[in-house]
């Protein structure tokens, strides 16, 4: 059942953050002058939550694909990350075989699958997380906390993000009951309802993977926007009453004064055609605790939604077609 993943989120980032520690990753031949992640789904999402926990420290620029093509920046000078918690990710497959070709540092992040098997037939450095798993979208824990543990294997980043995952544990252990009964409260309120999801736009991998959990878990449609992208456009579409738009503001007490700002306002505006309007405050003392404390809550929701909903939040049909679809092909 997701619940008990999910309730096991505290448990595997904590064996992530063991399994990254303790990897064996060799430093580069040459100068790196950028890193490149590919990787699709819940393995995608944990590189762009990576993204933003190193955006202040990292000096290189960090890019995450999602998709088959390759950018010919990609070479010599680019540490390339294939994250893939199956380790058969069609288009992280394809993605490999491209910057291997290429001629990019390669690093690859997955349970298993062809993807180790192609990183130990070239000789390329992995991170083997375990494979024990039956959702890849249940295993964030394991993508940020083995993405991360490369950056400061190979001293990108300092061990300050590592420490701070340690903490968000503890952080969320001691929160595990008051999460459950905003969730539950949350869920309540969007049930049978479009969710709207705002954030602030240095947080966006939290609304992306809540957004992801709803699609998947409760099996239902959402979208989201950040503060202040979306008023410069989608603020403009709010003009017409629909009280089945549920909109939830993701915040967090340091939130960028005028992005706070922002967000007062649009309440204000969004209030007079949206049905309701919730908010909900991160805990935490830095950017990792506020998003781990967040990206928890969102999950909860997710399975809160789905049991309001009746549906299977582990089922994935449509996305099994797909993929025998394109077997065929």
């Amino acid at each position: 059942m997701m619940n008990e993943l999910i309730e096991r989120f505290m448990d595997q980032l904590e064996e992530g953050l063991r399994i990254g520690r303790n990897a064996q990753i060799r430093p580069p031949a040459g100068g790196i002058n950028h890193i490149y992640v590919a990787g699709l789904g819940g393995s995608g999402i944990g590189a762009d939550f990576v993204a933003s926990f190193i955006q202040e420290e990292c000096k290189l620029p960090f890019l995450v694909r999602k998709g088959y093509s390759v950018p010919a920046f990609v070479g010599p000078s680019t540490l390339a990350i294939a994250s893939s918690y199956s380790g058969n990710t069609e288009e992280t497959l394809i993605s490999y075989d491209k910057m291997k070709v290429q001629g990019a540092r390669l690093i690859v992040v997955a349970s298993g699958g062809k993807l180790i098997d192609a990183a130990k037939a070239d000789g390329n450095d992995f991170i083997q997380v375990p494979g024990n798993w039956p959702s890849p979208r249940a295993c964030l824990g394991y993508s940020v906390a083995a993405q991360l543990a490369v950056l400061q294997h190979l001293g990108y980043i300092s061990d300050r993000c590592l420490n701070e995952m340690e903490a968000a544990v503890a952080m969320l252990r001691n929160e595990a009951a008051s999460i459950r009964e905003q969730a539950r409260d949350i869920a309540g309120k969007l049930h049978k309802k479009i969710p709207i999801i705002y954030i602030e736009d240095r947080m966006e991998p939290v609304a992306v993977r809540l957004r992801q959990q709803i699609n998947e878990n409760s099996k239902a449609l959402c979208w989201h926007h950040v503060i202040p992208e979306m008023n410069h456009n989608e603020l403009v579409g709010w003009t017409e009453a629909n009280k089945d738009l549920v909109v939830l503001y993701l915040r967090n007490e340091d939130d960028y004064a005028r992005n706070a700002v922002r967000m007062d306002i649009n309440k204000k505006i969004i209030g007079k055609y949206a049905g309701e309007i919730i908010e909900a405050y991160s805990k935490g003392s830095n950017m990792i605790e506020k998003s781990l404390y967040l990206v928890h809550l969102g999950d909860w929701i997710s399975w809160e939604l789905s049991v309001r909903r009746n549906v299977d939040a582990l089922e994935v049909n449509v996305i099994d077609y797909l993929k025998g679809e394109l077997a065929k092909v």
